[in-house]
C-alpha cells in the first residue's frame, strides 16, 4: 500500500472563486445508450466548440459515445472574456464536466490540452487524450515564433495569436475549407497566452486515470520532440499521424485520429498506476 499527498483544499481559491460563466456546449449523442463514457472535447485558444462539430462529435456519437464540446469563456459563442486566465478556463472544463451524465473522457486540443492536465488535478476523469498538446513553455514560444513570427510576436504584447493555414492544416485539405475554419478563429485572453508561456505546471490528476497523447510529426505549431516529451509525462508513447496539420479533427484525413482514440477508449484502458 503506498501513500500519496493530496492537496484537498486550495485555500486562495476557495478564497478567491472563479467567476461564473455561460458556456457554449454542443452534443452529439448515440441512438441507443451503450453505457459508454460522455466525451467532453476542449478546443485550444482561439478554436471553438465548433471545431469538433464538423467531424468528430457525430463520429464519436455514431460509435455509441455520447460527444460534448465546449467553447471555453471568450471563444465560440461562450461569454466573452478578455481577461480570462488559465485558471478560468480550468474552471469551465471542471464545470461542464461534472455536469455530464457519467464520469467523462476529457480530450483537449492544442492549448485546450493544457487545460485539460490542470482540469485532471480537479476532476475524476474516466481518461484523457491530448491532441497535438501545447503545454507551454518558452520552448513552445521558440517554435511558434521561428515559423510563424508576424502571427506569434504580437501575442507577447497583448494581441491575439494569430494562426494560418500552413500551420493548422496539410496540403490535402482544400483550400476553400481552409480559409473556412481559419475566418472562425477568434482569440484567447491576453492574460491566458502569458500564461501558457509562463505558468505553472499542472499537479498530479486525480486517480492517476489513463492518458493518451496523439499527434502529427508534421506539426507546424507542436514539434514532434515535444509530442514524446508530453507522452512521457504519463509514461507512455505518442500516438502519431504523420502528413497531418495541427488541427487534426478539421484536417483532410480526420477520421484516423478519432478512430484511433475510440479504439484505444473500447479497449478500456487502466488507470496508470502509482
Amino acid at each position: 500500500m503506498t501513500s500519496e499527498r493530496v492537496r484537498v483544499v486550495r485555500g486562495w481559491e476557495w478564497a478567491r472563486p472563479e467567476r461564473p460563466a455561460r458556456r457554449e456546449v454542443l452534443a452529439a449523442l448515440p441512438e441507443l445508450d451503450q453505457a459508454k463514457p460522455p466525451l467532453l472535447f476542449v478546443p485550444g485558444f482561439g478554436h471553438g466548440a465548433w471545431a469538433f462539430a464538423e467531424h468528430w462529435l457525430g463520429h464519436a456519437a455514431g460509435r455509441g459515445f455520447p460527444a460534448y464540446a465546449l467553447s471555453l469563456r471568450g471563444h465560440g459563442d461562450s461569454e466573452p472574456a478578455p481577461e480570462a486566465t488559465l485558471r478560468s478556463y480550468t474552471h469551465d472544463v471542471v464545470q461542464a464536466a461534472a455536469g455530464l451524465p457519467r464520469q467523462a473522457v476529457l480530450v483537449g486540443h492544442g492549448a485546450g490540452a493544457r487545460v485539460v492536465a490542470h482540469a485532471l488535478a480537479r476532476y475524476p476523469a474516466r481518461a484523457a487524450v491530448l491532441v497535438a498538446p501545447v503545454l507551454g513553455g518558452w520552448g513552445t514560444f521558440g517554435t511558434a515564433l521561428r515559423r510563424n513570427p508576424t502571427g506569434t510576436l504580437p501575442a507577447v504584447f497583448g494581441a491575439g495569436l494569430r494562426l494560418n493555414r500552413r500551420q493548422l492544416f496539410s496540403r490535402e485539405l482544400p483550400d476553400a475549407e481552409a480559409r473556412r475554419y481559419v475566418s472562425r478563429l477568434g482569440r484567447a485572453g491576453r492574460r491566458a497566452q502569458w500564461q501558457l508561456l509562463t505558468g505553472r505546471q499542472p499537479e498530479p490528476a486525480v486517480g492517476r486515470p489513463p492518458v493518451l497523447v496523439l499527434g502529427s510529426p508534421d506539426d507546424r505549431v507542436v514539434p514532434a520532440a515535444a509530442l514524446t516529451g508530453a507522452a512521457r509525462r504519463y509514461a507512455s508513447a505518442p500516438l502519431l499521424f504523420p502528413g497531418m496539420g495541427h488541427d487534426l479533427m478539421l484536417d483532410a484525413r480526420w477520421r484516423e485520429p478519432i478512430d484511433a482514440i475510440l479504439d484505444w477508449l473500447e479497449k478500456d484502458p487502466t488507470p496508470a498506476l502509482g
